[in-house]
């Protein structure tokens, strides 16, 4: 969240990705630092996921990170 914090305030349009479990931790977070970042999750978990899962549920968020850049 800090990093993202650091890009926007630079002028850097980004987007926060993270999975889903993490959704209510990032919303107080966020507050807490008084910004919104764009974001975007994903299904939890995955660090056991194989490379092709990876893949694929980088290949899904893909539009919606695309999105919420060109929304900035």
């Amino acid at each position: 969240m800090h990093d993202i914090v650091d890009l926007e305030t630079r002028g850097i349009p980004s987007v926060f990705v993270a999975t889903e479990e993490f959704v209510d931790g990032a919303d107080r977070q966020a507050r807490a630092l008084g910004f919104a970042p764009a974001a975007v999750y994903v299904p939890h978990p995955v660090q056991d996921r194989t490379d092709e899962e990876m893949r694929t549920l980088a290949e899904r968020a893909f539009g919606d990170v695309v999105k919420r850049l060109e929304a900035q």
